[in-house]
Order: C-alpha cells, then structure tokens, then sequence
C-alpha cells in the first residue's frame, strides 16, 4: 500500500511539471505574438465600447478619442489584403478624395453605400510570405491639427480624431480566416466570394425617377394630409402654428408696389410674403446647448460644406428668433455640424460609417431624456442642417421624423418632400467675404451657349462628356480645369460669359454649380434624376432654370437651342431676381440665404402641425 501511494505521488509531480511546462509554453507564445503584433489582435476580439454618453454633470458628446488606426494596405507590401476590384481595376470601395472642393474640379467627400452593402464584392486575395502579412498594417496615425473660427470671431483649434470602434464589422468578415491563419491553419485568407462584381450606388443610375411634376403632386398631397403625429400633450405654440397657416393660406394678394420680391420665382408669393411676415413675428427657436466642439457649435465657414456652418453660426448667434425658455420655442435646433463628424470620427478608409450615426443618435437619445420636447412630438418639431453627403445616413431611424435641411436631397435616399428641406450647397472661397465676384456679364455679353467644368465624379459627367466635350464650338464641356490662380479666374469668367451653366450631378444628387450659376447671373441646368431643388415648397424652379432628365443628355443642345430668346432673357432676370435669396451676409439682409432658411423650416412645420 505504501509502495503505491509512493508511486501516485511521483505521478502527481510528474503531472503537475507538465501542466505547468505547458501553461508556460502557452503564456511564452501568448507573449511572443504580442511583441509581434502588439495591438493588431485586439481587433480581432469583440469590442463592447461605445461611445461615452453625456452624463447628468453635462460633460457632454465628448467623442471618444485614440490615434491608433489599422489600416487596409492597397499594395503587396503592406498587410497583404487586396481588396474591391471594381470596372478591371483595385478600388478604395469608391470612397473619393476627402479633401474640399475647388471650381474646377470639385473634388468632394459624398456619399457611398453602408459598407453592410459594398462588402459582399470583397475578394481577398491569397496572401504570399509569411504569418506577419496576415495581420493589417498597424499605423499611428499623428493627430492634424486644424485652425477654424468659432462664432465670436476667435480661433478655435481642434484635432483630428480617429476611431478604432468602427473597424469592428469591416474586419468581422475576415477575422476568424486571419485568426486561423495566425495559428498555423493555412496562408489563405477566404472572405465571402461573389461571382459578379458589384457597382457602387453612386456608379449606377437610380433604378426610379421621380420626375418634378411628380415632385408638385407629392408637395400638394403633404400639404392636404400631414404625415406628421399628433402631439402627446398639448401646447400653446401648437395653436399659434395652426392659427398662423390659416392666415397663410388666406393670404391678401401682394401689392403691386412690392419691389422686394419677384412674383415669377414663387409658386405664390401672396402666401410667402405673410408666411415670411408672421415669422418675423412671432417665430422662436430653441438651440440645444449640448453638445462639445468641434461636431457641435463649431461652423465651417469657407469651402464646400459652408451652408450648414453660415447657418449655424448665424442661427446661435441670432437674438430675434432664439430663446432661452425651451417652453416658448416653435421650433427645437440641433446644431452638429455633418462635416465636423466625419472629420472627427470617421476612421478613413475604414468603409464604415456606423459609428458616426451610432453618436448622432446617443445625442438625440439624451436630449430626449433630458428634455421632454422631443418626445412630445417624435422630434416632428425638431430641426437639423446638413450638408454633408452622409447626413441622410447618419440622421436615419433616431432622427427620422425630424425637418432635415439636407443639401443631398435625393428622394430615393429618404428624402421627404413636405417636411424637410433641399438646401442649397453653396461653395464659399472667402469666409470674410462670401460674395465676392458676384455678378456677372449682362445676356447680349454671354456668347457661349453652354459651359461645365469639372472631375468625373459619378457616372454621369462621363456620359456629358462622351456627348459634348470637344464635340461643338458652342458647348465648351470640359473635364477638370487646370489648378491655379488663372485657372479659377478662366472657370469664373466662363460661367459669368455663358447664357446657360450645366449642372449635372457628381456622386450624389446635388451640385455646388446650381447655386453658382446664380450666383454668376447664368440660368443653371439641373441634371439630376430625383434632385429636389432648393427651396421646392416655395420656389417656381421653371421660372429660372432649365430641368433636363439625364436620358436626354444627347439631346442636351438641342433642348437648349429650343428656348426661344425671350424666355432665356425672362429666365435670366429671374436668375438676377432670385439671386438674393441665395446669398449669405455677415450681418443676415431680408429675405437672404439664412432667413429662406429658416423660412422654409417654419413653413413646412406650419403645414404638418397637429392638435393633440
């Protein structure tokens, strides 16, 4: 008996140096992986972390913040994963150059489908050498840091931020394949194979169009049955709203002696003068204060985005319409700025977007928990300004029966005709003087037919150029202008010489060249399948600009030649005449940019306001 106890001890310490040999050899190569790779296999663990919420002290959206990025190499040396081979060539996923736009070229950041919809053309490819290649580049990203001007005037220095979370679903796909490989399972790397490569949305032409005629019965139908709900409690503003739209729509007819407004460009302007007048009066609005810089109360006031940041700062910086009391406000502003959040938290070439509208709708959650406005109506009195082409995405579903001023006003993409509002992209290259070079040469001047110019963003612009470029003396269809000094002065003096200014659409449905060529006195030609232009509700686009379906671009000239000269002469002092409602000032003017704004907002509660 003592002899075999002997031998059960001997085993148990035999046992015990071989379980603790193998826990070492584990906890060895544990370690040698992490000095391999260092940081690279957290992301292919599950990542809970969200982003940190405001909390009851009011520390409020402050972003989460790191400046480690993995990145996906596009070439052999790099991570060894090739992906999205799109049209015979390997593509970023048809994410474009981030940088903003100039006047010749427009090189613009629009939007592209959620990556939930790209991924399924991945193809990685076979990775050669050895277990280092399985595993993303791993890159400290510096942080630029950016000067802009905040509403008092001083400069405000913010940084570049870049985001691990939303790496998590762009790696899902492949991490169990690179976390088999790491171990020693294969050197091939299998995603999801598609047999048939497949085009980004913003590739293809839209599978329906929604015509303009169709547009004006879609507008007169909303202003007859308000979509709207019924607000859970009752309000007194409620009352002043309703008691507001029935003097609308009784109107007075204008007087003749009204030289402020142009009678033409209005689908009827007896009922926006005293809608524009009853705003005036008794309109207030409330603006949350929630929120940190730079994706909130930090306006951008130069260059393609400018139109969400002059209003920004022109609306906080308002004393006529804001209050303090959020129980006195008609209306309820959320002042986030849509670029500010891609720069902010957009990790590029990440493909992935989810974490922006993940923060947007963290930020509507506390402002409804914290304020009981939101709620009582289902944010139906709540009101957005973006002219970022991902602001469609980003304000889905938590913000969905909110009034989102979009300039990407696509009504395939959710835009809602009634309630929100196109609003107009203008390119602004000088923030202490946004009307300079306004004007342009008088029509017996303008001895050019048509003029564009610009890069080949989308499908579209290709198809005008195949048309028209070096095709006719009288159509001068160009592709991107040469940079410069004396490049942008040719691109300005062409739309000021020009009778018409073609405006097609680049990525997305709405172009900078609408609101340009008014601004250079050129009746602008819209060429954008279920664009709605800016201002719809109240605007007569046919009195000053010329809407041409993209399948007719063959017929381009010939449409154009057909307009008689009288009514190009009428459309082109309706251009000069509409001019002024498309211009930001400093100090806002009388029916300018900020207050068609602000009026197109008001409008469109007036005519979807309920009783409770």
């Amino acid at each position: 008996m003592e002899i075999i106890r002997s031998e059960l001890r001997k085993h148990s310490r035999s046992g015990k140096r071989k379980w603790a040999i193998l826990v070492g050899i584990m906890a060895f190569t544990h370690i040698l992986l992490l000095l391999s790779y260092g940081d690279a296999l957290r992301y292919l663990l599950p990542d809970g972390r969200r982003l940190k919420l405001p909390n009851e002290n009011n520390a409020l959206m402050t972003p989460s913040r790191n400046t480690l990025a993995v990145n996906f190499s596009e070439d052999s040396a790099g991570s060894g994963i090739h992906v999205l081979e799109k049209n015979g060539y390997v593509s970023d996923f048809g994410l474009r150059n981030e940088s903003e736009d100039d006047e010749e070229g427009f090189v613009g950041n629009v939007d592209f489908e959620s990556f939930e919809d790209a991924k399924d053309s991945i193809i990685v490819k076979e990775v050669a050498g050895s277990s280092d290649s399985l595993f993303p580049t791993e890159k400290t990203v510096m942080q630029n840091e950016i000067v802009s001007t905040s509403n008092n005037g001083h400069q405000v220095q913010y940084v570049s931020v870049q985001s691990q979370k939303n790496l998590k679903s762009s790696m899902s796909s492949a991490g169990s394949s690179i976390a088999g490989s790491a171990f020693g399972n294969s050197s091939l790397l299998v995603s999801k194979k598609v047999s048939k490569k497949k085009k980004m949305r913003c590739d293809l032409p839209p599978k329906s169009v929604t015509t303009i005629d169709e547009m004006n019965r879609i507008l007169a139908r909303h202003r007859r049955t308000s979509r709207a709900m019924r607000p859970r409690w009752s309000s007194r503003r409620d009352e002043e709203i309703l008691t507001a739209r029935k003097e609308i729509e009784n109107a007075p007819p204008v007087a003749t002696s009204e030289r402020q407004l142009y009678p033409p460009i209005f689908r009827n302007v007896s009922m926006f003068k005293r809608s524009y007048e009853l705003m005036e009066r008794i309109l207030k609005v409330y603006v949350y204060k929630e929120g940190n810089r730079p994706i909130f109360h930090t306006p951008i006031l130069k260059g393609l985005y400018a139109s969400e940041g002059w209003f920004m700062k022109l609306m906080e910086g308002n004393k006529q319409y804001t209050v303090k009391d959020p129980r006195k406000a008609h209306l309820y502003y959320m002042p986030f700025s849509a670029r500010m959040l891609e720069y902010t938290l957009y990790v590029r070439n990440s493909h992935n977007r989810t974490n922006l509208r993940q923060f947007l709708k963290e930020y509507t959650e506390h402002i409804s928990s914290k304020y009981p406005f939101f709620n009582r109506t289902d944010g139906a009195d709540h009101f957005l300004v973006a002219c970022h082409d991902w602001a469609p995405y980003e304000t889905r579903h938590h913000m969905e029966h909110c009034i989102k001023a979009l300039c990407n006003a696509d009504v395939t993409a959710g835009f809602k005709i009634g309630r929100d509002i196109s609003l107009p992209e203008t390119y602004v290259r000088a923030a202490k003087n946004p009307l300079r070079d306004l004007g342009g040469k008088p029509p017996s001047q303008r001895r050019t037919l048509a003029f564009y110019a610009g890069s080949m963003h989308g499908y579209l612009r290709q198809i005008l150029l195949q048309h028209w470029k070096d095709k006719d003396p009288d159509m001068k269809i160009f592709g991107r202008m040469p940079f410069g000094v004396a490049s942008k002065m040719n691109y300005i003096e062409q739309m000021k010489s020009s009778k018409y200014c073609i405006c097609p659409k680049g990525y997305e449905v709405n172009s900078p060249r609408v609101v340009e060529s008014i601004f250079y006195e050129c009746v602008p030609v819209i060429i954008s399948d279920n664009f709605v232009p800016p201002f719809f509700e109240v605007l007569a686009w046919s009195a000053f600009s010329v809407i041409i379906a993209e399948k007719d671009i063959p017929r381009l000239k010939d449409i154009l030649l057909s307009i008689p000269e009288e009514k190009y002469l009428k459309m082109q002092m309706a251009v000069r005449k509409a001019q002024r409602h498309f211009l930001w000032h400093a100090k806002p003017e009388k029916y300018d940019l900020f207050h068609m704004v602000l009026h197109s907002i008001w409008y469109n509660r007036v005519f979807q306001a309920k009783r409770r």
